[in-house]
Parts: structure tokens; C-alpha cells; sequence
């Protein structure tokens, strides 16, 4: 699993896991896109608060089905809870690798415009025009510090970071 706020080079880094392993990947974007399109949802892409808590069910056993199957699956997005490891039983997090990807409030104010710049190298965004770096820096900032509290493993982008 790949975790982490938006702009964080996610879809970016399970498309390179995917190029270097041959692992498909699931965008929970997509995911969430195609709930709410064919509308099996009143959840909208604005409803960021309530999309974790109605996407994490779905992925959870999506990942447990990949793991029963003995199938590789790269999950990324930002829909992963911090408390996520609750919902797993011993066999199923000995089959699961998860990381965060944060970037440092300093990184954010010395690329921002590059963070622009490569919002789409991977996926086209249509309407990117809501990134602030204000946001961007509160969320990476929460993100890190869940990370530390919970132990989880992070990469925290703090100086050079390229997209290939």
C-alpha cells in the first residue's frame, strides 16, 4: 500500500513498481471515480472527510482477496486510514508492505511550482486548480506526524525527488 496526501507522487511510484515488478495496481481514485459516476454513491469528490471511512471497506477486502489469491496488488491513494493495520489478522500483515510518502513543509515551499508541474505525469488531472500550498503543507505535516505516532514506515521527501 501507498499512502500519502495529494501530490505526493503516489500513482507515480506504484506506476514505476509496476513497470520494475510487473505487480498491477490499484488507484483508489479510480475507484472512487467509478462509485460516484455510476452513482452508487451521494458521496462527492469534494467529500474528502467521508470517503475514507466508505472506500476502506471496499479496498480492505479487495487487498484480503488479493492475499487469499496469492496475487501482488500495489494499492495507492489517499483513502488508506492510518489505523488500517486493526483490520488485518496476523496472516494477512505478514503479506502486506505499506508506506507513506510525505513531503517536508520546506520541500513544499521550495517546489511548489514543480509539485504543480507534475501533478500529471502519470494520470491527467482535470481540474487541479484547489492546490494551495497552505493545504498541502497542513496535510503532509498531519500525515507525518500519524506516521511517527503509529509507527508506521514513511519516505519523507525532503530534497530531491524525481519523476521519471
Amino acid at each position: 500500500m501507498i499512502a500519502g496526501a495529494t501530490h505526493t507522487g503516489k500513482t507515480a511510484y506504484a506506476q514505476r513498481l509496476l513497470e520494475k515488478y510487473q505487480y498491477p495496481y490499484l488507484s483508489i481514485d479510480h475507484l472512487k471515480m467509478g462509485l460516484i459516476r455510476s452513482h452508487q454513491t451521494h458521496l462527492t469528490p469534494m467529500d474528502d472527510d467521508k470517503l475514507t471511512e466508505y472506500l476502506w471497506p471496499i479496498v480492505r477486502e479487495m487487498i484480503k482477496t488479493a492475499i487469499e489469491y496469492k496475487q501482488n496488488l500495489i494499492v495507492e491513494g489517499c483513502y488508506i486510514p492510518f489505523d488500517w493495520q486493526k483490520d488485518f489478522d496476523k496472516l494477512y500483515l505478514e503479506n502486506i508492505q505499506y508506506v507513506c510518502l510525505v513531503m517536508s513543509e520546506q520541500y513544499i515551499e521550495d517546489h511548489f511550482a514543480d509539485i504543480q508541474k507534475y501533478a500529471s505525469v502519470i494520470e491527467q488531472r482535470l481540474d487541479d486548480s484547489g492546490l494551495n500550498k497552505e493545504d498541502l503543507i497542513g496535510e503532509n505535516a498531519r500525515n507525518l506526524k500519524q506516521c511517527i505516532a503509529r509507527d508506521l514506515p514513511y519516505i519523507l521527501i525532503e530534497e530531491g525527488y524525481k519523476v521519471e
